[in-house]
């Protein structure tokens, strides 16, 4: 016998809830219709009658025949990648001029046209008004989708949601609770539902080596980002498909995070998922299933309309923000122009729908388990700051998703528990270039012989790596209408099945030889990896040393390293700085120790990786001020993460109060993986671990004070 639905009725104050949303719904159509009637000559509205009677016509007519279209033409809309729904959404705006007295569209071209503006308008006046007009229509679509699709059995146990807010420290997360950007989190944490709790992650601190750990319980061997492998000759990228795939192979057991039916979105790495979409180990695995997220952003009429006007608003927020971080004299900062602001909508909002639509359907067909990354957040406060103004309205608009999720939640054919996480924090502070006018790799080479060559591969950062990852894995399917347009569109930016967009994009991929290179630098962040291909295996402090007298000397005396990892033949692995060395073998310290600025653990963090059989010659950290709370990247992001230092190491976990918490700290994204499991094995049944008993209200519920984006 089935253990019974945990979830509780809908509260009185819930009823109230929606039954005011419908009247603001009303409204907000009601002035939409108007705004098309002034602007569209052929588009004519008699009065407030006409156009009260139109809003509820539409509404019925799109309640009524949408969900049949969905049912029986979801193909056809697929096919023609949304334009057949197009067509129908304005053959559905003609019926309703045809029944309603005074109401008048001249043909279906201009009904359309005005289909298109009404979706521009009303997600212009959802943004402004915190409403969504059409997301009960959405998630009414999706379901009837996922019935004609996937259909689901109805199972009253509960599933596990994981959702990772990407490069979100706990001190961030929480500033952006208390001040308002995140009112759905935090009614979750004020009505008692759920708790946070800090973690600390792995040296190095980036989504690769955190969700190897978190998905697979193991990322050793992982030094950084990218590394150079001597074996491979090459280097390898997280988040570059085929490399990936690899790192994957040699970590997985088989029995990762969501083996036992679970789904993995937006993810560098499977967890062993049979379904996966938008994740970078699996995008050349045709074998595997990958969703249906396309099929129903495709099949949304709306949905291309609304994407245009989220974007092209987005882009309008990049610009102001970059604006007024000039005119006020903000620093630290960096420029932010070019296609910049066309990434950042691609990222905090293609990426960002594409993910919801597919979860929304995860939800309605009632999947066990499911771990999504969103990584709007990450990018932006890359860019600018981990604290600006416009990071946060990121994260109060992805708050508004998680809003949506939870709705779906209480008409999914299963309860759910929702755990939020992040895989690493950020730290922010001027570039190494910014502050000293050159980079990690001129440093290196003013330091050796100007005719030994010097290799530092010029990386694609991570929102061009998320975005040829999505635009790989929709090229993948064999017997889809937009691969096949996207394949011949992106024909000349494709190399072996995967998408090549972004300047310069980095030759690390490559599997030609590199032994011409007498020097490889890479930078993660404010992590610096050097590495000599010509020495066999890992290069030593005496062997470095007799090659390149200056080198480590004159890193070592620069202001803006922190320290150096080195191996000694003599002492094994040593952690230099200006004022003092750490022996990592016995824990003795000569002089200062130059971990002290970067935590209780650094010596416990930098021992692993000097453990890794792929280490690097030598290991660069960038210095960090605990007291400014600053340090420096080798790449050019003013929020950087990979290294130690900061907030960068310690990010946080959003759960169920429920759930059993952990005895010890959690150090170590293995630690996570261990405390994920367990919830998985033994997910509690008897309540839900979300406050569908208190509605969303302004006054008893969240006493904080709501900040609207700008």
């Amino acid at each position: 016998m089935s253990a019974p639905d945990p979830r509780p009725a809908p509260s009185s104050a819930l009823r109230q809830l929606r039954f005011g949303r419908i009247v603001a719904v009303c409204i907000v159509s009601a002035l939409n219709l108007f705004v098309m009637a002034r602007i569209l000559p052929d588009f004519d509205l008699q009065g407030w009658r006409a156009t009260a009677l139109a809003v509820v016509t539409i509404a019925v007519l799109n309640a009524v025949l949408w969900p049949v279209l969905a049912r029986f033409a979801a193909p056809l809309i697929l096919w023609t990648v949304g334009l057949l729904g197009l067509v129908a959404n304005g053959a559905i705006l003609l019926l309703a001029a045809e029944i309603v007295p005074g109401f008048d569209v001249d043909g279906l071209g201009t009904a359309i046209l005005a289909s298109i503006g009404m979706t521009a308008v009303g997600a212009a006046m959802g943004s402004l008004l915190a409403i969504d007009d059409d997301e009960v229509w959405r998630r009414r679509m999706i379901r009837r989708m996922v019935q004609r699709l996937e259909p689901a059995d109805p199972n009253h146990e509960p599933g596990i949601l994981f959702l990772q807010i990407d490069g979100l420290s706990e001190a961030v997360l929480r500033r952006a609770i208390g001040e308002g950007y995140m009112p759905t989190l935090a009614r979750w944490v004020r009505s008692g539902s759920h708790r946070i709790i800090g973690w600390e992650c792995d040296l190095s601190s980036q989504t690769g080596a955190s969700q190897a750990g978190i998905l697979h319980g193991d990322n050793t061997d992982m030094p950084a980002f990218r590394w150079y492998d001597k074996e491979a000759k090459r280097v390898f990228t997280s988040n570059r498909p085929s490399d990936a795939a690899e790192i994957e192979r040699r970590h997985s057991t088989g029995d990762g995070l969501l083996a036992a039916g679970g789904v993995s979105r937006s993810n560098v790495f499977s967890g062993d998922s049979h379904d996966s979409m938008f994740t970078f180990s699996t995008i050349a695995d045709r074998s595997r299933p990958k969703g249906r997220g396309f099929t129903y952003f495709v099949a949304d009429p709306y949905a291309i309309a609304r994407l245009i006007v989220l974007s092209v608003a987005d882009i309008a927020r990049e610009i102001a923000a970059a604006q007024r971080a000039r005119r006020r004299d903000i620093q630290p900062r960096m420029k932010r122009g070019g296609v910049y602001p066309l990434l950042r909508a691609a990222t905090t909002v293609l990426l960002r729908d594409l993910t919801v639509y597919t979860l929304l359907g995860d939800i309605y067909r009632g999947v066990p388990a499911a771990y999504v990354d969103f990584v709007g957040y990450d990018e932006v406060a890359h860019h600018s700051g981990i604290a600006a103004p416009d990071a946060l309205e990121t994260l109060y608009r992805l708050d508004q998703q998680l809003a949506r999720l939870e709705r779906a939640i209480a008409e999914a054919p299963r309860p759910y528990h929702v755990v939020v996480l992040s895989d690493h924090g950020q730290t922010q502070g001027a570039t190494f270039l910014q502050r000293y006018g050159f980079g990690l790799p001129d440093l290196v080479a003013s330091l050796v012989d100007r005719s030994q060559i010097v290799d530092a591969p010029r990386m694609t950062d991570e929102g061009w790596g998320n975005l040829n990852g999505v635009l790989s894995d929709a090229i993948s399917e064999e017997d889809s209408r937009l691969a096949r347009l996207l394949r011949t569109t992106l024909t000349s930016r494709t190399v072996d099945g995967e998408v090549v967009l972004g300047p310069s994009r980095d030759d690390a991929g490559r599997t030609g030889s590199r032994e011409a290179e007498e020097l490889v630098i890479l930078a993660s962040g404010n992590l610096g990896l050097i590495s000599f291909p010509e020495i066999a295996g890992r290069g030593t402090l005496e062997q470095i040393s007799n090659r390149y007298p200056g080198l480590i000397r004159g890193l070592i005396e620069h202001p803006g390293i922190g320290f150096l990892l080195i191996r000694s033949e003599a002492y094994g692995g040593l952690v230099i700085g200006r004022q003092g060395i750490h022996y990592l073998e016995d824990g003795r310290v000569e002089g200062t120790d130059p971990l002290e600025p970067f935590g209780p653990r650094a010596a416990s963090h930098v021992a692993r990786t000097d453990s890794f059989s792929n280490a690097p010659d030598i290991l660069v950290n960038s210095f960090y001020d605990p007291e400014s709370d600053e340090g420096a990247a080798f790449e050019e992001l003013i929020g950087f993460h990979g290294g130690l230092g900061g907030k960068q190491m310690y990010p946080f976990v959003l759960f169920p109060r429920l759930f059993p918490s952990p005895e010890e700290p959690i150090v170590g994204a293995a630690s996570v993986h261990q405390l994920f499991s367990g919830w998985l094995s033994a997910a509690p049944t008897g309540a839900l671990g979300l406050p569908f008993d208190t509605a969303p209200d302004p006054v008893d519920v969240i006493p904080l004070p709501v900040v609207e984006p700008s």
